[in-house]
Formats: structure tokens, C-alpha cells, sequence
């Protein structure tokens, strides 16, 4: 994949505003992740404020999936969901391979990641520590089969103290006529929360750490509110026919915070630019390596020139309901 394509993350967490290429390691190596799940390692951290992020290019475009199904081709993004937890260093391996493909550091709370083209084949996802070293040990790993045309969502979820890779496979076809809709809780703040599109419950006293089943809606211009026992946040939310969308529910100062995110646009879909060159999963490695790109992101170039893919702040509702 193209490296640029990576480097497209909403920050969320007070201190973090942006990342630049230089900051990825892409041909960083280090011990082989296993898909397994390890207890924590680093220190819990109080609960960080979601805060206006930088965009990425989440948005899946319509397209053509059979294309990419033919071509071997999926569709992976990342995020740092539990609140407690305190920034780490996210590796993806192709399974078995010790060589790391992309490095991201310092992955804060409410970070997701843009959809990503990546060959079909088997992948780890691994955390460390911000700032550890590669070759440590992952304080949390899992695996990921990613199916020629599937979209994939790898999300740590949880408490500091269970925190837990999950894998959630998402959905690229709507009803005909209507927007999908989902929610994930990461509100530790509020256990049990109930989010609403207008008068519609689209998910009640959600338990933290939980993701909710997709619910068709009619298309419009929504307001969406997210109510707990003690804190409340609302938003618009322009749900499009043919639509899908995910709503994360997280935790800021003071009340709650909305981060609705659009996945996906049309019935059927593909991700924005072109397919990846370089990153496959257990396909066959491609002839060549990683290292120019490492090349340039020593350069210091700046994602301004590359791609349009420039980090910019973006601005998340998250006020308390009036």
C-alpha cells in the first residue's frame, strides 16, 4: 500500500494534534507478533478528553468491490478506543513475518485510523508501549484475515485492565434507499449509554467496550444524542441513501463526546485512491522493498505534498445536550 495512505489518523486526545510522514517507520523490524492477547505492560493512564482531530480519508467511495475481489485486495483501519489506556506504538505484520510493514506511533484515545487498501492474506496487529523499543515484546496482539473485497475494523477496546483487540467486520452493502448506522461505546465515564437518532433508539444502555448491530435508517439530516447516566452529547448527522456509517460515543471533559464517522458512500464501494503496491498479507512479497518510501519519509516530506493526504484539524460536536 501506499505509504502516504497510513499516515491519515484523527487524532482525538488533547495533546496530540497531528502526525507528519517522518514520523512513520516503515521498515522497522522487531520480534514476530503473536495473535494472542497479553496483560498490559505499561502504565494506566486517567481517562484522556477526545478533543477536534485531524481527518483522514475514512470514507469508502463508490466503487467496484468485484475489482477488488478479482485483484486480492481488502480494506483495514485501526483505533484506540479504551481511555485509560495511554498512547502506544501500533505494528502491523504480515502474519509470520517479523518484519514490520507499518509502524504508527503514539496512537492515542480516539484515534481511528482511514480505511486502507492492503492484499487479501492473513496480518497481526500488535501494540506496544509509545516509545518502546521494536524488538519488546507486544503488550496486546491479534490476527486478522483479510478476504479479497472485506472491509476490517481493528479497535482496542476496554478498560486498561482488559484491554482487548477486537476485529469487527464491516459492512459494505446497504438496504436499498437507506443509510446503515452502528455505534461503539467507548465511554468509560458512562457505562450504559443510549444513543438516538431523532426519536429513533438506534442502541439502548449500551455497555461500554460493546459494538452494535447495524440499523437501517431513512435518509436525512439527523440529530444524534448519546445520553448516560450523568453526561450527555449530541450532533448532526447527514445520513445519505446508500450510506454506512459508525458513531463512536467517547469520553471528554466534562460530558460525552460524538465522533460519526462515514464509512462507507453507495451500496457498493471501494476505498478512495488506488490499490496498494508492497503490502501483502501471506500473497506473495512483492520484488520491492519498503525501503524507498523509508527513503523519503527521511526527506521530511510533509503530507501537504503527499497525495492531499495533509493531516487537518477537524471538528467533533461533542457538546452536552441542552
Amino acid at each position: 500500500m501506499l505509504l502516504t495512505e497510513w499516515t491519515s489518523w484523527r487524532l482525538r486526545r488533547l495533546t496530540v494534534v497531528g502526525l507528519s510522514l517522518a514520523a512513520l517507520n516503515v521498515s522497522a523490524s522487531a520480534a514476530p507478533a503473536l495473535a494472542t492477547t497479553a496483560a498490559p505492560a505499561i502504565p494506566a493512564a486517567a481517562a484522556t478528553p477526545a478533543k477536534p482531530a485531524a481527518p483522514g480519508s475514512a470514507t469508502l467511495a463508490a466503487g467496484a468491490v468485484a475489482r477488488a475481489r478479482a485483484k486480492g485486495f481488502g480494506w483495514l483501519r485501526l483505533a484506540h478506543l479504551s481511555p485509560n489506556t495511554p498512547p502506544v506504538d501500533v505494528y502491523l505484520y504480515s502474519f509470520g513475518d517479523p518484519q514490520a510493514l507499518v509502524v504508527v506511533p503514539h496512537v492515542a484515545y480516539g484515534t481511528v485510523s482511514a480505511y486502507k487498501a492492503v492484499r487479501s492474506g492473513d496480518y497481526t496487529v500488535a501494540m506496544r508501549a509509545a516509545g518502546a523499543s521494536a524488538h519488546t515484546k507486544p503488550v496486546l496482539s491479534t490476527s486478522v484475515n483479510i478476504t479479497p473485497g472485506g472491509a476490517y475494523t481493528v479497535a482496542g477496546l476496554g478498560p486498561f485492565k482488559g484491554l482487548r483487540l477486537q476485529v469487527m467486520r464491516d459492512r459494505l452493502r446497504t438496504p436499498k434507499g437507506k443509510a446503515l448506522v452502528r455505534v461503539i461505546q467507548a465511554s468509560l465515564q458512562q457505562h450504559r449509554v443510549t444513543t438516538r437518532a431523532g426519536h429513533r433508539v438506534l442502541v439502548g444502555r449500551q455497555r461500554f467496550a460493546t459494538v452494535s448491530r447495524y440499523v437501517a435508517v431513512r435518509p436525512g439530516t439527523w440529530t444524534v444524542r448519546a445520553s448516560g447516566r450523568a453526561e450527555r452529547a449530541a450532533d448532526q448527522v447527514k445520513l445519505t441513501a446508500d450510506s454506512i456509517h459508525t458513531i463512536v460515543v467517547l469520553d471528554h471533559t466534562g460530558h460525552l463526546a460524538l465522533d460519526p464517522l462515514q464509512d462507507a458512500a453507495g451500496s457498493r464501494v471501494t476505498p478512495q485512491g488506488a490499490p496498494p503496491t508492497g503490502l501483502g498479507g501471506t500473497a506473495a512479497r512483492p520484488g520491492r522493498p519498503p525501503l524507498p518510501w523509508a527513503g523519503a519519509l527521511a526527506a521530511g516530506l510533509a503530507l501537504t505534498l503527499a497525495g492531499g493526504l495533509a493531516l487537518r484539524r477537524r471538528h467533533i460536536a461533542s457538546h452536552a445536550a441542552r
